[in-house]
């Protein structure tokens, strides 16, 4: 029997990115899924990016993940998000063709050499000595492997409802999977409920969109991968309608059939995502809640109804849906419905994603209670890499909150108590003024590069941005502009000015762009984002500063290593709640403990010292003193 360096459980988003990343980096690999064929299939929305989701996709990008080269090539509805916002919250999100993007996916992963695909359901996993060692199929096969990283997504014990009905399953037509949430309590791991939900789908040819907002794509799609040169696929357009007062009465007609009112559903669901009875119950003030008609591709028939997420009896959907402007007469395709599966509380995890019990297991995606395809993909990425840097006996890869979303969202993950999906937003994100998604490639290709995991076009396309920017703060904002060009050429939209003025001088007035200036110069030949990142620069400056010397006291307060021999329980000046928290979280570092839940100010003042005098000391491992 062949055996895995690392073996892979689920071809979801977090699968795929974990599967890529431990081939690229020369582990032998074994990506385990139910159906081949489902590899990379959009489970719910057939969209990528949004609202701090397109820094996720990026940043992944930058540290040779593929989210964003599958999207540039599977996309039918590119959009820049919050342009009329400043840049740190602006994102990237792209519609896709669904059946598209999983084939592409599936064509990614298509690495004989590294990577080994095989179909079965995974019902335990070999634990010897504390240690993961490989899997057990439902067959009763084992498959060997050095580090095993599990990306179930909704798939444990999971169940679909639609009203009173209720159906073992991970999403429609698949099975669920069993066995693996038993083993791992067996193994001391604590698991809880979760539940999402998906809309009805609707056939595109029983819509009457002539009375709906058209939402038109970007003229020019920008790429989400730094190795895409232009989006060459046809784009189409979304559209807008929005329910209304009869919509939800018949709505609440169904709430006595309701899996989620009557509680059936145990699980918990996504606060910033909720159902359609959930928004019609929790904001009853509203007459009308927004929905967004997302094409599920060129050729397929559905129409994604966003907004619309339901697990109401089908008859209720059937005519809830009906009385929406433009949908009188659609067809549905498919219900909506919830499901609910298990999940594993991730302050079990390390920084790294590998499990706190079990050595050489690693979660990721929505086993670890997230939300979203490009949370579980950033996950299955960091997963696969520290799965390989330990395999070698290399140092962890993790990221600091002040570097990368990917950063914030494990950090935040392992440090709280989650009691809902988590989601990613920009304002998780304290340091969002230098995380944008436009400099994704500035803060993290480089680390990309040492890993071995960014491939040479994104590199050299890199290497010749950075280059640009060089030159643009070396050669160009010094250069004078004349006084007479520059007011024909602003006049009625900037203040004339009496004398000729420097690029960068010029570039503080907000209505000013540097790509003008530099017209005016006759200065042509650079990129449009090297440009921007420049002019963004300039513009920002204070505020750019502050947050750098905010980030300098964050990154000196992360620095100070919390003595892993410490024992918390024993440290009395600490309240209960914080003995109680540290305890379990056992965080790394001051500045991790500091975000604990329940953790105060005068909890970390007590640590200082408590860790000073413990340095001091000189305590031998094990013996700590107490307080």
């Amino acid at each position: 029997m062949k055996k895995y360096d690392v073996i892979i459980i689920g071809g979801g988003h977090a699968g795929i990115e974990a599967a890529n990343i431990t081939a690229t980096m020369e582990l032998s690999t074994a990506l385990i899924t139910l159906d081949k064929s489902k590899i990379g299939l959009m489970s719910c929305n057939p969209a990528i990016g949004g609202l701090a989701k397109g820094q996720l996709v990026r940043e992944i990008d930058a540290l040779g993940g593929v989210m964003g080269k599958i999207i540039d090539q599977a996309g039918i509805h590119f959009k820049m998000l919050n342009t009329s916002k400043g840049p740190a919250v602006q994102s990237p999100r792209a519609q896709a063709d669904r059946s598209l993007y999983a084939r592409v996916a599936q064509k990614v992963l298509n690495r004989p050499d590294r990577l080994d695909i095989i179909e079965g359901m995974v019902s335990g996993l070999l634990i010897i000595s504390g240690r993961a060692e490989g899997v057990v199929l439902a067959e009763g096969q084992n498959i060997y492997g050095r580090a095993v990283i599990l990306t179930a997504g909704t798939f444990l014990n999971g169940i679909i409802h639609v009203g009173l009905n209720q159906l073992s399953a991970g999403r429609a037509g698949d099975l669920p999977a069993k066995g693996l949430s038993e083993t791992l309590a067996g193994n001391g791991f604590r698991l809880g409920r979760l539940k999402t939900g998906t809309p009805p789908r609707i056939h595109r040819d029983s819509i009457n969109y002539t009375v709906m907002e058209e939402q038109l794509p970007d003229e020019k799609p920008q790429p989400f991968s730094y190795s895409t040169y232009r989006i060459e696929q046809k784009q189409i357009s979304c559209f807008i309608t929005y329910t209304n007062e009869h919509t939800h009465a018949i709505l609440r007609q169904g709430f006595d059939a309701s899996p989620m009112f009557t509680g059936r559903i145990k699980g918990v669901g996504p606060r910033y995502c909720p159902s359609i009875e959930d928004k019609i119950d929790r904001f009853a003030d509203k007459n009308r809640h927004q929905l967004f008609l997302e094409p599920e591709g060129y050729f397929n028939k559905e129409v994604y109804v966003n907004g619309f997420s339901t697990s109401l009896p089908a008859h209720i959907q059937e005519r809830a849906i009906r009385t929406v402007k433009g949908l009188e007469q659609c067809k549905i395709v498919r219900l909506g419905y919830a499901v609910e599966y298990d999940f594993f509380p991730p302050d079990q995890l390390y920084a790294t994603l590998e499990t706190k019990p079990v050595a050489n297991l690693y979660f990721a995606g929505q086993i670890n209670g997230t939300s979203g395809y490009e949370e579980a993909a950033a996950q299955g990425l960091l997963a696969g890499i520290n799965a390989a840097l330990k395999l070698r006996d290399e140092p962890a890869f993790i990221l600091k909150r002040s570097e990368a979303y990917i950063g914030v969202l494990i950090d935040d993950l392992i440090n709280k108590i989650h009691e809902e999906p988590y989601r990613m937003f920009t304002s998780r994100a304290e340091f969002r003024l230098l995380l944008r998604q436009d400099n994704a490639d500035l803060r993290l290709m480089e680390k990309g590069r040492a890993l071995g995991v960014v491939d040479d076009r994104a590199y050299e396309k890199f290497q010749k941005r950075k280059a640009q920017i060089a030159s643009l703060k070396s050669k160009e904002l010094e250069k004078k502009v004349s006084m007479e060009e520059f007011n024909r050429f602003y006049e009625g939209k900037s203040t004339p000015i009496k004398q000729n003025h420097t690029v960068e001088k010029l570039l503080k007035r907000p209505e000013v762009s540097l790509k003008d200036l530099l017209h005016l110069l006759k200065r042509e030949g650079y990129e449009q984002s090297a440009i921007m990142d420049v002019e963004f620069g300039i513009k920002y400056k204070g505020y750019l500063d502050r947050q750098s010397a905010l980030m300098e006291k964050f990154v000196k307060t992360e620095s100070l290593l919390i003595p892993p021999e410490i024992d918390f329980k024993n440290i009395r000046a600490l309240s209960a709640e914080a003995r109680e928290k540290l305890d379990l979280l056992k965080p790394r570092s001051l500045g991790q403990a500091s975000r604990i839940s329940g953790v105060t100010p005068s909890d970390i003042s007590v640590l200082l010292v408590y860790i000073d005098k413990y340095k001091k000391m000189g305590v031998s491992r094990g013996t700590a003193a107490t307080e």
